[in-house]
């Protein structure tokens, strides 16, 4: 009982004297000297900057690739998840046809069926896929890939050869499906410097 009630009083008094140093202290502290990063440059952003317009292509990269060797990446890295042809397997559903559906109660989503631009599919795999490896597929593969998927839902043919340039020409049947966003916030200009 004896030492609880001096190790309460050490205690009482250390508080008392850190209440006391700490008031006696007028002065601020000082600021850190460590600072909380560094301004970057426009090169440091480049390799982070992989953002596609989807309407026209804007910012895909270079590199090519073909409906056949996008069938040999596709089993390669794709199908487990997938399934053959991308029919739908053990992770993922189909991804081919439903072409129309989106003018019925039953609607199917592919890329075929619900992307008005053929660059969003670029854009979506480079960036997701492979789900447990994102962005790890090189630009050729992820363009032959776009073309597999493409040529199975019947929008280019089996000899096709995707590139920065012909991916944005692929016509896409849900093209004119959207309607534009024409609600008042949607036309906000996101400010920079200056901002009220």
């Amino acid at each position: 009982m004896r030492s609880r009630d001096r190790l309460l009083a050490a205690a009482i008094a250390l508080g008392v004297a850190a209440c006391a140093t700490h008031t006696s202290s007028s002065r601020t502290p000082d600021r850190p000297t460590v600072g909380f990063g560094h301004p970057i440059s426009e090169a440091d952003v480049v390799p982070w900057n992989i953002d596609v317009r989807t309407s026209d292509g804007l910012g895909l990269p270079p590199g090519r690739g073909s409906v056949t060797q996008g069938k040999a990446v596709y089993e390669a890295k794709c199908l487990v998840c997938h399934g053959p042809e991308a029919k739908g397997g053990a992770v993922y559903g189909t991804m081919v046809g439903g072409i129309g559906s989106f003018k019925t109660n039953t609607r199917v989503l592919t890329p075929g069926s619900m992307y008005p631009y053929a660059p969003i599919l670029f854009d979506y795999v480079r960036r997701a896929m492979p789900m447990d490896r994102p962005l790890t597929m090189t630009a050729d593969e992820v363009y032959a890939v776009s073309a597999y998927i493409l040529h199975l839902n019947g929008l280019v043919p089996a000899d096709a050869v995707i590139d920065q340039a012909t991916l944005p020409k692929v016509p896409m049947p849900n093209r004119d499906g959207f309607m534009l966003d024409d609600r008042p916030d949607t036309r906000a200009l996101r400010c920079m410097r200056d901002c009220r």
